[in-house]
């Protein structure tokens, strides 16, 4: 049975959503997971569930927590928070994979640090996985989405093989087409930085399709898109930022005149399918990609339905051998 360790103190509602997610992955996935952080607080959510003892659930014990805003020096200074304890299961083989809905920032550097990274791997990348209008089918990933403000071109080239590794292993696609994100489609458009790693890519022994803009993000045209963490996180926020909006404006919409109320309760049913698309914690988190073990990032404002699908995605990166395949792959693209 595959064990996941997680962070049962990171996110913003911290334990109650970790433990609620650990039970119902539990029930559904057939995976342990092993609850880490203030022992009787976490026992304390576990009652709330009569069948939690019969699931394959362990909590230990750390005393500290690295909260949303403890600098990024909390990782070495708070040698028993429940990051850094869960991130060491991982590194002891007690563990295959790492769940964090905490500071970001302390969760990348703390996987780093503790787990190692990956041969080959230059920095590990965020990988953000976004709908497209082609369906559920075909998403495509994103990376860096934060990882890396400022990266060189090899390292792009690097994340467009992991990138490409993580869309077949995990999302399933037969041969994923990547792509690099600029200013235009034409060759001679983007930046150095752009045209430089377009040129290293296009040495790889994936399917590159060269240049692609920022609607191709929701196109489903492409498979993979890589970009610097700086750019990556803007479309990220930008992309939460706007499902908010156009929700919202819908809402209010359908709930202005008794009429429109009518059509929207014909319609609820479409207007669900509608949210759930769009839907962060359907993803469950965004896999750091290159380290030893297996790392998924939530969001702070997870819930458990996010938390369910986190453990869900790390399980499937353990059984993918995914970080195995990034550098047996690399090894190659580096010959």
């Amino acid at each position: 049975m595959l064990t996941i360790a997680l962070d049962a103190m990171g996110g913003d509602h911290a334990p109650v959503v970790e433990v609620e997610g650990a039970v119902l992955a539990a029930r559904q996935y057939g995976v342990k997971v092993i609850l880490v952080g203030l022992a009787d607080r976490v026992r304390a959510e576990l009652e709330k569930y009569d069948d939690y003892r019969d699931l394959p659930i362990e909590v230990v014990h750390a005393s500290e927590r690295i909260t949303m805003d403890d600098p990024t020096t909390a990782v070495r200074t708070k040698q028993d928070s429940s990051l850094r304890v869960a991130s060491r299961l991982v590194r002891d083989g007690k563990a295959e994979g790492l769940v964090s809905a905490g500071n970001t920032g302390a969760a990348m550097a703390t996987a780093k640090i503790v787990q190692g990274v990956v041969p080959g791997v230059t920095r590990p990348a965020l990988a953000g996985v976004f709908p497209t209008v082609k369906g559920p089918e075909y998403p495509v990933v994103v990376l860096d989405v934060g990882a890396n403000v400022d990266c060189s071109a090899r390292m792009l080239a690097q994340f467009a093989v992991m990138g490409e590794i993580y869309s077949r292993v995990v999302l399933r696609r037969d041969r994923p087409r990547v792509g690099i994100l600029s200013i235009g489609e034409e060759d001679h458009k983007g930046n150095d930085l752009t045209r430089a790693a377009r040129e290293l890519i296009k040495e790889l022994q994936i399917d590159f399709v060269g240049n692609v803009e920022g609607a191709d993000i929701y196109g489903g045209n492409v498979d993979v898109i890589v970009c610097d963490g700086f750019i990556g996180n803007v479309a990220l926020k930008v992309s939460e930022g706007l499902v908010t909006m156009v929700t919202q404006i819908l809402r209010e919409s359908l709930e202005s005149s008794i009429q429109t109320k009518i059509g929207a309760a014909l319609s609820k049913p479409a207007f669900n399918h509608f949210k759930r698309r769009l839907d962060y914690s359907e993803t469950g988190g965004a896999p750091l990609l290159g380290v030893r073990g297996v790392c998924i990032i939530c969001h702070g404002r997870s819930n458990s339905n996010a938390i369910k699908n986190a453990i869900r995605v790390a399980a499937e990166f353990s059984r993918g051998k995914v970080n195995q395949r990034i550098e047996d792959e690399l090894v190659v693209a580096a010959k």
